[in-house]
């Protein structure tokens, strides 16, 4: 057991350990504050941990914990982004000003509708009104801390059944956080039953697969699989059959059309910092298990599925840049903007070269950093019910707050891969992989459906600067320095990864996978 190796997700996990007891034992007076504390000093801590170790690090990788745990340059790059992202999540999690209390219901078994309801949004009565705008379930720090933990050893994982207990850990802690929305809690609650019932499916066909892949080659080791897989007499109706039940299971974290569904209704009903804390960092570690499974366990029988997963990237582009087009509700726009993203990140995934490999990686730090900041702009704008996001309420925002605007514009553009930001050096390289694999035909549609794309991002564009607001609309909240922090990390590394995007291709270049 190699404990520098492992050390930033020990770090994680314990700190999640220690928030369930500060949970348990502090006033709830002190809970706030002791968990924003220990949560940021957790994630501060695994970077260190993590830069330590990278200085030493075998350039070829290495398996630990039984060789569970593959500790290479991909996972580390991974990591390093999973932690970065969490960071900014966390500040937006924590911030209590731009929504009195937080985003977060203050108890957790208040139904909505009830006067308890009422009292904790509105402060119904005087003397309880300072006590209950300042609340706030506490809880959903530890829970964010298991899910990071849960989506670090995922993308690390070296065999399937660990593969499949991570996918568990990060995902039961986020069912529980979108139905914690302090405001419309049962469009909140209706997102976390949805997204619970469709994880459950997605996760029994990945331990599905993964049965048969076991009995196919006897082993849960991706490297087991691989080997299998290359030479065996055995009957091939196992393999491709549990290669296509875990690979679904796989798409359905990564948001990958048709494999979806979830996605827009979590997107709108789950608080906006868990929104882009699942937008940003869930797609890393979806990525990341996509690239370690297809890269080491299933290389091999490349050409087997990869048509599939050409048809499905197609796919994928076509429902987000169509049904991206018909939304009203600006975070829907971003969801269906999302499943378009996976589609062009599963691209990459199905490259199986080099190239392939860091190309992705970059395009999961440029589009997680922007996704970031874009819903942190979100949840600046509001009503008297809320976050103000249908569409409408947006049209005049620049006269109304021109700082806003411009960010929120920069970001769009980002999204829409214009050039000088990273979204377009993400296309750009993920693109060019593609092409020297021959992979042409993939291409020309992967353009045509961001033009397609392009067109509702200019259009809130358009909204914001060339229409009218409305006498009564939406106000632009003054954010606190949380969130502040939390919109400049993400714009300013948008603005550096698109004018010098080098150092950080040179590390998502830096190794492959470790094939133990």
């Amino acid at each position: 057991m190699n404990y520098p190796a492992i050390l930033p997700m020990l770090v994680i996990l314990g700190a999640a350990c220690v928030g369930v007891l500060f949970e348990a034992f502090l006033p709830r007076h002190q809970r706030w504050q002791a968990q924003v504390f220990l949560t940021l000093l957790a994630l501060v801590g695994a970077g260190l941990a993590m830069a330590v170790y990278v200085t030493d690090a075998p350039s070829a990788g290495e398996t630990t914990l039984s060789n569970t745990i593959a500790v290479d340059r991909p996972a580390l790059f991974l990591w390093g982004t999973l932690l970065a992202l969490a960071l900014g999540s966390v500040l937006m999690i924590a911030d209590r000003s731009v929504e009195p209390g937080g985003a977060f219901v203050a108890t957790a078994a208040i139904r909505p509708g009830t006067v308890q309801d009422r009292e904790q949004r509105l402060g119904a009565h005087p003397a309880r009104r300072d006590a209950a705008r300042y609340q706030m379930q506490t809880e959903v720090f530890p829970l964010t801390l298991f899910a990071l933990g849960g989506m670090m050893v995922f993308c690390s994982a070296n065999d399937l059944l660990t593969m499949f207990v991570a996918l568990e850990v990060l995902s039961l802690p986020l069912y529980l956080m979108c139905g914690l929305a302090r405001r419309r809690r049962l469009l909140s609650q209706e997102a976390a039953v949805k997204y619970f019932l469709l994880g459950a499916f997605a996760s029994a066909f990945f331990l599905y697969g993964l049965a048969l892949l076991y009995g196919y080659s006897g082993s849960v080791r991706l490297a087991d699989i691989a080997n299998a897989a290359a030479g065996t007499d055995r009957s091939d109706t196992l393999l491709f059959g549990g290669m296509a039940l875990l690979v679904v299971g796989l798409l359905f974290k990564g948001s990958v059309g048709p494999f979806h569904a979830w996605t827009p209704d979590v997107y709108q009903g789950a608080p906006t910092p868990i929104t882009a804390f699942m937008a940003a960092c869930t797609k890393v570690a979806a990525f990341g298990g996509i690239l370690r499974v297809l890269s080491v366990g299933l290389e091999s029988t490349r050409w087997e599925w990869r048509g599939v997963l050409w048809g499905v990237a197609i796919v994928s582009m076509i429902i987000g840049a169509v049904l991206g087009l018909t939304q009203t509700d600006i975070k829907r726009m971003i969801a269906y903007s999302s499943v378009a993203h996976a589609g062009f990140l599963l691209i990459g995934a199905i490259v199986l070269t080099p190239d392939g490999v860091s190309s992705t990686l970059f395009y999961l730090l440029a589009y997680g950093f922007t996704t970031m900041a874009t819903f942190g702009v979100i949840s600046l704008v509001r009503d008297a019910d809320g976050e103000a996001t249908h569409l409408s309420q947006w049209a005049g925002l620049a006269k109304r707050s021109p700082l806003v605007a411009a960010v929120f514009t920069f970001l769009l553009l980002a999204l829409a891969g214009i050039p000088l930001t990273s979204g377009f050096i993400g296309k750009f390289v993920v693109f060019s992989a593609a092409l020297s694999d021959g992979m042409a035909p993939l291409v020309v549609v992967a353009l045509v459906a961001s033009a397609i794309a392009a067109f509702f991002y200019l259009r809130v564009i358009v909204l914001m600067y060339f229409s009218e607001p409305a006498p009564d609309g939406p106000t632009v909240t003054v954010p606190g320095a949380f969130t502040t922090a939390a919109i400049t990390l993400g714009v300013v590394v948008t603005l550096l990864l698109g004018l010098v995007p080098a150092f950080a291709l040179d590390w998502a270049n830096a190794g492959n996978f470790a094939l133990q």
